[in-house]
């Protein structure tokens, strides 16, 4: 993903209003992010525990999401997967991320909803730049390329279904 500044991030979302993007709290380390690393540039914000945001490519331009989250609470021994890029945390590392539609539909309160890393650090789990709380991924017979394709094409997925 290439480089990102305030404005480009701003003026991406696609599911808030322009003055709510205009106030949301944008990452202070954008100089210092990993960026040839990242497939997509999320965050929490730090002002706001149950508030996250996601920025990605699509088609040429940029597409930001505003989302809740909560905690996930599945699984027999309190281990969650990410939807996106099948990483496994134990209990609190996956979160249900929820993000109101974009357009009438959202403002009629739709919304669409996505199990992911509570981090939003997928792209470096993906590629081994940080570990999960666990010490390790899943070995999978797909190349890094591929499991990066995959990654994005679930990605995809959920911004079709917000703007559907």
């Amino acid at each position: 993903m290439r480089s990102l500044t305030e404005q480009d991030i701003r003026n991406s979302f696609v599911n808030c209003s322009k003055g709510e993007a205009k106030r949301l709290a944008v990452p202070r380390d954008l100089a210092e992010r990993p960026w040839d690393d990242l497939d997509f540039l999320g965050w929490r914000d730090p002002g706001a525990p149950d508030r996250s945001y996601l920025v990605t490519e699509r088609a040429g331009r940029l597409v930001g999401v505003a989302m809740r989250f909560q905690a996930a609470q599945r699984g027999f021994l309190h281990r969650s997967m990410c939807s996106l890029c099948l990483t496994t945390h134990p209990r609190g590392g996956v979160s249900l991320m929820t993000a109101r539609k974009a357009g009438a539909a959202g403002r009629e309160g739709n919304s669409v909803g996505l199990y992911m890393c509570t981090d939003l650090a997928c792209s470096l789990y993906l590629r081994g730049k940080k570990v999960p709380e666990t010490g390790a991924r899943f070995e999978e017979s797909l190349t890094l390329a591929e499991q990066i394709d995959r990654t994005t094409g679930h990605l995809a997925a959920f911004l079709d279904k917000l703007s559907a």
